[in-house]
């Protein structure tokens, strides 16, 4: 599961990631390990999957191809035993989904620790060239990049097209949470003309109060599938709860960023669409 890359030219500019630290495109035996779902999934796009020692379990896709490659835990409990015996030489982790100590750890055996934090689709466009130079594949992150401004503009033109709706996205049940206009999701869902509600949360992934003021002027109410499953079951809940429409969204399709991101938008637009002719 590993191979040797030869040197190359360092690019034009620098190699940083979200904590501006400068990366080297990668030189020798590259052996990666990704704590990040998303990212895993945007390893193996890149013709990485041979390079790939390591991943979470919630690292399903693809799911052929990660059948086996070894679990080191979870995004929050890694095993580090697990982990240090894989002797990766790059570690992927996020600001979001894996604990600072955790990471802080992790560092001080292996060599190359690139860390992320994609807060809007258009951020990936970074990501790309980050994994692009490091991983000697820039010609993949390019059409990845390609595709993802195309992307862009199709959800500019949907955003354009119809009025701006207030919406309440749902990740949890018992307690209700939602997310903050901070994250991933709300920037995402903003591309195509949702704006999340509360607009001022106190946290990132805030609990609901049904009677809030704010809560007048949700439009409509999506209910994720993930993290939390909410299944079709859930919608007359919802629905009697917040005296709104309530619809099911692909969770992974409005949060994953990394090489989902271009069909996170063309289906996010393509629901806005559906459901803006429904009304």
């Amino acid at each position: 599961m590993t191979m040797k890359i030869s040197p190359a030219a360092d690019a034009a500019s620098p190699l940083r990631d979200a904590l501006g630290a400068e990366h080297r495109p990668a030189v020798g035996e590259v052996r990666i390990v990704s704590l990040v779902p998303s990212l895993t999934e945007l390893v193996c796009e890149l013709g990485l999957a041979d390079r790939l020692v390591g991943r979470t379990g919630f690292c399903v896709h693809p799911r052929d191809v990660l059948k086996t490659v070894p679990k080191v835990g979870g995004t929050k409990d890694v095993k580090m035993d697990v982990l240090r015996g894989l002797a990766p030489t790059h570690l992927i982790v996020n600001i979001d989904e894996n604990r600072r100590e955790t990471v802080e750890e992790l560092a001080t055996f292996v060599p190359n620790v690139i860390v992320t934090h994609p807060c809007a689709p258009a951020d990936n466009l970074a990501l790309y060239r980050l994994f692009g130079g490091v991983f000697h594949c820039a010609d993949r992150a390019a059409r990845l990049a390609a595709d993802l401004g195309a992307a862009l503009a199709e959800a500019q033109a949907v955003a354009r097209a119809l009025p701006r709706e207030d919406v309440l996205y749902l990740i949890w049940r018992e307690p209700w949470m939602s997310v903050a206009r901070d994250t991933y999701i709300s920037a995402t869902l903003a591309a195509v003309g949702w704006d999340t509600l509360p607009a001022d949360a106190g946290a990132r992934y805030p609990e609901i109060d049904w009677q809030a003021a704010w809560m007048a002027g949700v439009s409509r109410v999506f209910l994720s599938s993930e993290p939390y499953r909410f299944r079709e079951r859930h919608l007359a809940e919802v629905a009697a709860l917040s005296g709104r429409s309530a619809a099911m969204i692909d969770g992974e399709m409005a949060s994953w960023y990394g090489s989902r991101a271009a069909a996170g938008l063309r289906y996010l637009a393509g629901l806005r669409s559906a459901l803006a002719e429904a009304t």
